[in-house]
């Protein structure tokens, strides 16, 4: 695809990209299908946060990334355990794509015992460390150098850098406006540590679009800057996201230094809470509707029904199956009991021996 050197015309055409994904003989539709069930799970878990934020019945602040559910899911496809992820404060989809029980993402935005967090943390303070989770803040560009901090110590544990664990960091557009990502980039540069950034351009920062705060729309011109290896891709496409972090992934893992992936995509909801802002800039009124054509889920399903590995019905029963498990996991997380007041200060420090 043919870009000028700091826009990203094609790309964020809303017009553009509304076509089934192509499927070829090299991707195994098993795992496709897997993953097609992890995005409906990310999708369906997002709507029911959203609902009952609507009714009230969650009361902590909610940001959610309906419409990008391809970019965790691809990605995860070639993360390990062992690997350190950081989200940011939408990072339901992010924490999901690793195995993370759904129950524990409704437990903790509801703040019951049995959250991720034990119920401390709410939506923006997620937390799976045995899936590789290592957390999310809502400190705008905070995980970034967390990510970088963790990729060091990931050389530390493997020094001879062979097959290396990395450090992961997802981050929006409006975080590269933050100076801790530059300083970032530049130092997992010089040292060559296997941090993986993931820019997960939306267009917008909160409310503004990122035409009107930057001179330039591709912020991986940054990432260049600094002499690290760069993909671009089209966000709401699995294969093209999952193709991405494999040629990236396997680069980090080599000792061949850091990387980043930019992922153009769009949030269908506004920057927090269920509603859809769309008096919020005349482009987001204009452009939502078409972005939705994008949709990363109606666009997997019907290419695989192109190459005969799907059919409504099979699809109709995977939309089935995950309602029953999102609708079994909110009625055991809503009968959850709460935190006893005695553990608020077992959560200040760690222990260690």
């Amino acid at each position: 695809m043919s870009l000028d050197k700091d826009r990203l015309d094609e790309l964020f055409d809303a017009h553009r990209f509304h076509d089934a994904i192509e499927i070829d003989s090299t991707e195994p539709i098993d795992r496709l299908l897997e993953e097609l069930r992890m995005m409906v799970r990310i999708r369906k878990a997002e709507e029911k946060i959203g609902d009952m934020v609507a009714e009230g019945r969650v009361k902590c602040p909610c940001h959610l990334a309906i419409g990008q559910e391809a970019i965790p899911v691809g990605i995860s496809r070639y993360l390990r355990s062992s690997d350190r992820v950081f989200g940011t404060h939408r990072s339901h989809g992010h924490f999901l794509a690793l195995g993370a029980p759904v129950e524990t993402l409704f437990a903790e935005v509801l703040g019951k015992a049995t959250g991720c967090s034990k119920g401390m943390g709410g939506s923006m303070h997620l937390f799976d460390q045995g899936r590789g989770f290592v957390g999310s803040v809502p400190i705008v560009s905070a995980t970034i150098s967390l990510s970088v901090g963790a990729a060091l110590a990931a050389t530390f544990d493997r020094p001879t850098r062979d097959n290396l664990d990395l450090g992961l960091c997802y981050f929006g557009d409006g975080a590269t406006e933050e100076g801790a990502f530059h300083e970032s980039l530049n130092f997992a540069a010089n040292f060559k540590l296997p941090v993986l950034f993931v820019c997960e351009n939306n267009l917008f920062s909160s409310h503004l679009h990122i035409r009107e705060r930057q001179p330039a729309d591709r912020t991986s011109r940054f990432a260049e800057a600094n002499k690290i290896a760069v993909r671009l891709v089209e966000g709401n496409d699995l294969v093209a996201v999952a193709r991405a972090s494999e040629q990236l992934i396997g680069s980090i893992r080599r000792g061949e230094g850091p990387a980043y992936l930019e992922v153009i995509t769009y949030r269908w909801r506004g920057h927090v809470g269920p509603r859809e802002d769309i008096d919020v800039g005349l482009q987001r009124k204009d452009d939502l509707s078409l972005w939705k054509k994008r949709d990363p889920v109606d666009r997997l399903v019907r290419g695989l029904a192109r190459v005969g590995a799907l059919s409504d019905r099979a699809f109709q029963m995977i939309l089935t199956e995950v309602q029953r498990e999102i609708d079994e996991a909110w009625m055991r997380a809503d009968q959850a009991p709460y935190p006893e007041s005695s553990s608020l200060l077992e959560m200040v420090y760690q222990e260690v021996d």
